[in-house]
């Protein structure tokens, strides 16, 4: 298995990206500066900055500090606790001494106080933009003092506001944020540091609130001293949080987040989505590296890279390049490369190339095969993959056919049928009959229709359990805001969550319309909401058309009423599938008689 976090091997054809960004960094003509690298959620840039910054670190003059501003999230202010970690990191990594220890210590104080302006009184916004210790109602001084006296004996009231009067007085506090752009960059000329690298990371995990001071923060580094800030993020994220924040100012014509990050970021890096063949490289490598001793990895790695670098554009890694130059590994690594080849493509589009999803879908297939082995049984690795591709893409199907592999003794002849083109009118699988995506797949190797496929389906029963919904924890964090928007029941979540559709890869999608439907069918009646959400989402990709159906069929006539209805008939008449709607509609007509007007009246006209 793989594990599920940065890594400092590049699979994913990054050099060309590694060296901009190394390249920035090490200008020192450039300084201060800062760089966003962008993409989705797991596309990979923890791994490409941390890569970039490995040749830095330990270089004299150099301080590098990794900064995660979710780890600090419901316990520290985000300002602040960048701010220290900052100093945290320059007297952890340089020699302080005479005025260098006057300055980092003025500095330390200077984020006291912020954090007891933001802690203490949660005032902090109104307090900087009017100065006004006067402003703070006495209640809550009174509250903060109260406070104060539960946690320590022997403290006085009066001497406890004299006290934050004293810190947080008007003209300290403007002099403090003044001077500590001006007192940071002294400190950076006392330690000798000639380049402080800061990466933020996980900022697009954040809520709005934290990116918003997160940046904040940056800005009082920005412009003084050697720093360079990088930043990953999905950047949609981040002008979500400055559109949040300013969404109120009228008259407001421009996109906000954008110019404020362009305000921010001087130098965009901006990672691209895996086409097919970077994906098949992709988990190649990954596959290569579990096949190999380390020591053969190593040496085939080396191999593979020199070979790629001839001819970057065109090069393909195939069983005769490797049999020819290392024959002693090809047998080993035969499979993978056809297991490869079987996903690439598939996954390619169906998760948007994302390498996160493509490394869960991994570690899915090999705890399979590992649990099949406790049992002395040994999975077909290839057949495996297949029938994987119908759990993440076609959920419904392949929750039918797991019920046909039950009932016929693991060999069903309906799956015959279906791979091979002859599917009768009245077969369980005839919602997927035109489905372009399921014929694609039937002619992917190997065949299945011979093949017993009781124990591939035996260690795939949690992916078959309905009691719990475990879609939403695959989540990325914008499938997340997506499906939250669609579950919210009103117009303008709707509305949103489908103008982010294009944003989010096909797998996601499906979860996300499997979540929604869960949700309806777990309530008594139908939510009309609901059900909106459940049947515009399933619209906006045709990938998902036979799953709406097939939902669709598992709902009865009683549960039906004519406000669904006409939800039904717009899905059928956007989705060309009359014949299919117009055939679940006559047994909804007999289960349901009361219905049968309003069907007719709707669907038959």
């Amino acid at each position: 298995m793989w594990k599920d976090s940065e890594t400092e091997l590049d699979f994913l054809d990054f050099d060309y990206l590694i060296h901009i960004l190394k390249d920035i960094i090490a200008d020192e003509t450039l300084l201060p500066s800062s760089v966003g690298v962008y993409g989705d959620w797991g596309s990979g840039k923890s791994s490409l900055i941390k890569m970039s910054m490995k040749s830095f670190e330990g270089e004299e003059g150099t301080v590098c500090l990794v900064f995660n501003g979710w780890l600090f999230e419901g316990y520290e202010d985000a300002k602040t606790a960048l701010m220290g970690s900052i100093l945290d990191a320059i007297e952890n990594q340089t020699t302080l001494i005479g005025n260098a220890k006057k300055c980092i210590a003025g500095l330390y104080k200077s984020v006291d106080k912020l954090k007891l302006l933001k802690n203490g009184i949660k005032y902090g916004a109104d307090f900087i933009l009017t100065g006004g210790i006067g402003t703070i109602a006495d209640i809550t001084i009174k509250s903060l003092v109260s406070k104060v006296q539960d946690r320590v004996d022997g403290i006085e009231a009066p001497d406890v506001v004299t006290a934050i009067q004293n810190e947080l007085s008007n003209k300290e506090i403007r002099e403090d944020i003044k001077e500590f752009q001006k007192n940071f960059s002294e400190l950076l000329e006392e330690t000798g540091i000639k380049r402080l690298v800061i990466f933020i990371d996980e900022l697009d995990r954040c809520s709005p609130d934290t990116i918003l001071e997160t940046l904040e923060a940056i800005r009082l580094f920005l412009f003084t001293g050697n720093s360079i800030f990088i930043i990953g993020a999905d950047e949609r994220h981040i002008s979500y949080a400055v559109k949040r924040k300013f969404d109120k100012i009228e008259g407001q014509q421009i996109d906000i987040g954008k110019e404020y990050l362009e305000k921010i970021i001087q130098y965009p890096i901006r990672i691209p989505r895996l086409n097919s063949k970077e994906v098949e490289f992709y988990i190649t490598c990954l596959l290569f590296e579990k096949d190999l001793r380390a020591d053969e990895f190593r040496d085939m790695m080396s191999f593979i890279n020199e070979e790629r670098s001839k001819n970057i554009i065109n090069f393909t890694l195939d069983y005769s390049l490797i049999h020819e130059d290392k024959p002693h590994l090809a047998e080993k690594i035969k499979d993978s490369l056809i297991i490869a080849k079987q996903l690439s493509s598939v996954l390619a589009i169906g998760l948007n190339g994302n390498p996160r999803h493509c490394k869960r879908f991994l570690n899915s297939l090999v705890m399979r095969e590992k649990m099949a082995e406790s049992k002395s049984i040994q999975l077909d690795r290839k057949i495996l993959a297949k029938i994987m591709m119908l759990e993440y893409f076609k959920t419904p199907l392949f929750k039918k056919i797991a019920q046909l592999v039950s009932a016929e003794q693991g060999k069903p002849k309906e799956l015959e049928y279906l791979e091979t083109k002859q599917l009768p009118d009245l077969s369980e699988l005839k919602l997927w009959k035109d489905d372009k995506w399921l014929q694609d797949w039937c002619t992917i190797s190997p065949s299945l229709s011979n093949v017993d496929l009781r124990p591939y389906f035996y260690f795939s029963r949690s992916a078959l359990d309905e009691r719990f919904d475990t879609s939403v924890v695959k989540l990325s964090p914008t499938a997340q805001k997506t499906l939250e928007k669609l579950l919210s029941r009103t117009a303008g979540g709707l509305t949103e969550a489908l103008q982010s559709a294009l944003e989010i890869n096909d797998f996601e999608s499906n979860e996300i319309l499997q979540s929604i439907f869960n949700k309806i069918v777990s309530d008594t009646n139908i939510d009309n909401d609901l059900f909106k959400a459940f049947i515009s989402w399933g619209l906006t990709k045709e990938i998902m058309y036979s799953n709406v159906l097939s939902n669709l069929s598992g709902l009865t006539g009683e549960r039906l009423n004519p406000v669904s209805m006409r939800l039904i008939k717009e899905f059928m008449d956007k989705s060309s599938k009359k014949i299919e709607v117009l055939d679940l509609a006559k047994r909804w007509s007999e289960e349901n008689p009361s219905l049968s007007g309003v069907i007719q009246r709707i669907l038959e006209r």
